[in-house]
């Protein structure tokens, strides 16, 4: 718990540091890109923190291709 409390307080910090100037130069759109990609990476750090598994995005890649890769392959041979 200590360690998601930690995580929270950093980002929360360097959030802080960096959308201020860009707020400041009227850098709306980058501030909000900055703030939604800190929100993922924080959230993404905590689930690790807590050990929770994530699904790995490579298996619904495979998911979907592998019908796709197994017909484009059956046409070839």
């Amino acid at each position: 718990m200590w360690g998601v409390l930690v995580v929270l307080i950093v980002s929360l910090g360097i959030y802080i540091l960096e959308t201020k100037p860009l707020w400041r130069k009227q850098l709306r759109k980058e501030a909000w890109t900055y703030s939604i990609l800190l929100f993922i990476g924080v959230a993404i750090n905590v689930t690790q923190i807590l050990r929770i598994k994530l699904p790995n995005p490579l298996d619904a890649m495979i998911f979907i291709y592998k019908p796709i890769s197994d017909a484009v392959f059956g046409f070839l041979q």
